[in-house]
């Protein structure tokens, strides 16, 4: 009896435990079938939604800042790189006005163009400045390319206010520039108005040029603007170089010096342009055939003709029978 009793108190307790199971099934088909026939659920839903939406906006917010932040970077990457093509194609049109607006001013100077031009071609290669060294002594520019990148000494190097300078050393992936201030540097200019050629020394500073052994005839004044002449062919012709700031006479009085600003921006910019001269190519056409050549006749193997001795009284014998005679 008493094993009877226990069984009976777990199988009341087992009813217990599913009534709520029951009860709950029951109304979930009791909602179901009111939702499919009635369409009281979606009111329901609605309203839940509403008292829900505050929780689910927190659990998405991670997702969303994960996805924002994907977004950000992709966009930010994307704009870095058209910023970087959009100063390349700034810094060739900026280079190729200057060019042009020197031929402008030689033209206007000159009816017929006698080689302002120089038939040159402009070829535009941008590398980054790895390392600026401004001692007074020694003013160079260290680049990251080298002769892999087809760098090569003596190449000029621009940026988008003139003339920078040459490089004077090529490594495999590096290359060292001489910037025109430099001590040991020099370029031929001419004055944009006048035309006048001569020469713009670095003197170690970074803000000045100097122009020595100007005749004081030349027509040379303060403002005036300092082109690349060409002369020499290191130097594309018609890029700025600097403006002069003061002419003064020489301790002799014999010449002026000028001292002029350099164009180029020697302490700001991370990127700069290698130039280089290529001559145009001319359409010459196939090489004409060679002409012929008439055979020539073997010389005669015949001697020439003896001359026979002259008689002893012929006329050449005559001097010297006068000569006898005087004596």
């Amino acid at each position: 009896m008493p094993y009877a009793g226990k069984k009976s108190n777990r199988l009341s307790e087992s009813a217990l435990t599913a009534l709520p199971l029951i009860f709950l099934l029951g109304l979930s088909t009791a909602l179901m079938v009111a939702d499919q026939r009635l369409g009281y659920g979606s009111l329901v839903r609605q309203k839940f939604s509403i008292l829900t939406e505050p929780f689910w906006w927190i659990a998405s917010a991670p997702m969303r800042l994960f996805r924002g932040g994907r977004d950000e970077f992709a966009l930010r990457s994307q704009l870095q790189a058209d910023n970087q093509q959009r100063r390349k194609d700034l810094e060739i049109a900026i280079a190729r006005i200057h060019q042009l607006k020197a031929v402008a001013d030689e033209n206007q100077r000159l009816r017929q163009l006698l080689g302002g031009t120089r038939g040159y071609s402009l070829n535009v290669q941008m590398v980054s400045i790895l390392d600026i060294d401004l001692d007074p002594f020694r003013q160079r520019l260290v680049l990251d390319a080298g002769s892999d990148s087809g760098v090569v000494v003596g190449q000029a190097l621009i940026d988008s206010g003139g003339v920078l300078g040459q490089v004077v050393e090529v490594g495999k992936n590096r290359s060292t520039a001489l910037l025109v201030t430099d001590p040991d540097h020099a370029v031929p200019v001419q004055v944009a108005r006048s035309g006048l050629r001569t020469i713009a020394y670095g003197t170690g500073q970074g803000d000045r040029l100097v122009l020595p052994n100007i005749p004081q005839s030349a027509d040379v004044r303060r403002g005036d603007v300092l082109i690349t002449s060409g002369i020499g062919g290191r130097f594309p012709a018609g890029f700025p170089v600097g403006t002069i700031t003061g002419v003064q006479p020489d301790k002799l009085r014999l010449f002026v010096t000028a001292d002029a600003t350099p164009a180029a921006h020697l302490d700001r910019g991370n990127e700069v342009l290698l130039i280089s001269n290529r001559a145009p190519v001319i359409d010459v056409g196939p090489p004409a055939p060679a002409a012929r050549t008439p055979p020539q006749t073997p010389p005669s193997q015949t001697p020439p003709p003896q001359t026979p001795p002259s008689p002893v009284g012929s006329p050449t014998a005559a001097p010297e029978t006068a000569a006898g005679a005087a004596q």
